[in-house]
């Protein structure tokens, strides 16, 4: 399907990401933003060593899904790609847990060498997104490594990959912590794509497990809310069930409504707009807040090829156009 282009005025948007869910906004965009005005900040609270290697999960499956080439059934990992290093893992006594496939080796294998070599990972997945063909800039949340824990009821506290991939997030969570989020600096890459934003968008990906550990990454959340622009949330929760993963389960088990209320909620005084599913338009988020500084838009949210993730970024990107610049909707709100 041939898109128009964003009409003029163009604008730099920054879209904040976590896997599955933000990279189908990230690719709707991608059809219709210039790729020199996309910049896509990716979560890394979920980075981990495994077999010796530095796997980033958020940042390669944004990287393949923009470079066409991930899973179309997963959403993650490499299109066709073959097992056969895990088979051989097996044959030698090993259970692996997390799926590496053989192509999907060739990255954590470049990455963990330049990252042991001393480079930063911003410089690395820099590389490895333009040798894909990548147009959009894809920064990691920071370059310093950040540690989403998650503790729970049944079996403590543990890393985000082992509760969510090798326990497929059946553990009851009773509190999720950001470790290395307060020893972590914002990069130079990502401070310039936020103070030249026109617009910020964050993805639908799972406020706790995917977005907050890229706002805990210090100053990166004032710095957001101080942008006179739009700053636009897009809800994962739509009628009381999450898109993808596990949003809704973690939102009821740590005491929250399911619902884009909560989630707006989470958002607090760092967005001025929240895009919800019509599904949902009943809820009356317009009273959201004791301030009136959100707008909000209910449309169909669901995004399950690549004409409706370009209909969702062009009603952000069209909706946004349309805000008058003044204080009271684009104003420093730094709550």
């Amino acid at each position: 399907m041939a898109l128009e282009p964003l009409l003029n005025p163009r604008r730099k948007v920054v879209v904040l990401v976590g896997g599955v869910g933000g990279a189908k906004l990230a690719h709707g965009m991608a059809q219709i933003v210039p790729p020199e005005d996309l910049t896509i900040i990716v979560n890394t609270g979920d980075d981990f060593w495994h077999y010796g290697l530095r796997i980033c999960p958020d940042f390669d499956t944004v990287m393949y899904t923009l470079a066409g080439m991930v899973d179309p059934v997963n959403g993650w990992g490499v299109a066709a790609d073959s097992t056969a290093t895990l088979d051989a893992l097996r044959r030698f006594g090993e259970q692996p847990w997390f799926r590496l496939g053989d192509r999907d080796l060739a990255t954590h294998l470049l990455r963990t060498l330049a990252l042991r070599d001393g480079q930063r990972l911003t410089e690395i997945m820099g590389r490895l997104t333009r040798s894909l063909g990548v147009g959009a800039t894809l920064l990691p949340m920071t370059d310093d490594p950040v540690a989403t824990m998650i503790l729970t009821a049944e079996r403590g506290e543990m890393d985000f990959q082992e509760y969510f991939v090798r326990f497929r997030w059946q553990p009851t969570v009773k509190a999720i912590r950001y470790a290395g989020a307060d020893a972590a600096q914002m990069t130079p890459e990502v401070r310039a794509a936020l103070l030249a934003a026109d617009l910020i968008v964050f993805g639908p990906s799972n406020p706790w497990l995917s977005i907050a550990p890229i706002l805990n990454v210090p100053e990166m959340r004032r710095t957001i809310a101080s942008r006179p622009v739009p700053r636009v949330a897009l809800t994962p929760i739509v009628q009381g069930q999450a898109l993808k993963g596990p949003a809704a389960k973690i939102a009821a088990e740590l005491g929250y409504e399911v619902s884009p209320r909560t989630v707006a909620e989470a958002y607090r005084g760092t967005i001025n707009g929240f895009v919800f599913d019509e599904r949902d338009a009943a809820v009356g988020l317009d009273n959201l807040y004791e301030f009136s500084d959100l707008r909000t838009i209910s449309c169909d949210t669901i995004m399950q090829d690549d004409v409706s993730r370009a209909r969702v970024a062009r009603l952000i990107l069209d909706w946004t156009a349309s805000w008058e610049a003044d204080h009271e909707h684009l104003g420093d709100h730094p709550r």
